[in-house]
């Protein structure tokens, strides 16, 4: 999963609030990939990095995958095949609404890897 280009089809832009929890803001762009599902039977999240602009969609690569210890779903972490992040940055980004999780970030540098980009 990690490395391969998907197109994120946003529907929470960067500066946007969340639908029913009116008090959490989007400082990224957030959205789904059309087409694929998670394990809650909804279309994949994914949180869209290095884009510092509303956009409606996005295509690039996914540097990390979140996974969720109390939840059903994870989220992947996009970002421009021109750009990389830390660990430490990608958990940074995140925060906004990953604080309501017990979550892991996993990049390709969890399997031995360095991320090459």
């Amino acid at each position: 999963m990690i490395g391969e280009i998907v197109r994120v089809i946003i529907d929470r832009p960067l500066g946007s609030y969340h639908p029913v929890h009116k008090d959490l803001y989007y400082p990224i762009n957030y959205g789904y990939i059309e087409g694929f599902f998670s394990f809650d039977k909804e279309e994949q999240d994914a949180y869209v990095l290095g884009v510092n602009e509303p956009v409606d969609e996005f295509s690039g690569v996914i540097i990390a995958i979140v996974h969720r210890l109390n939840d059903i779903e994870d989220k992947w972490v996009v970002a421009p095949t021109d750009k990389s992040f830390t660990k430490s940055e990608i958990i940074d980004m995140i925060r906004f609404q990953e604080q309501y999780f017990q979550s892991e970030v996993i990049t390709e540098a969890d399997f031995g890897n360095e991320i090459a980009r």
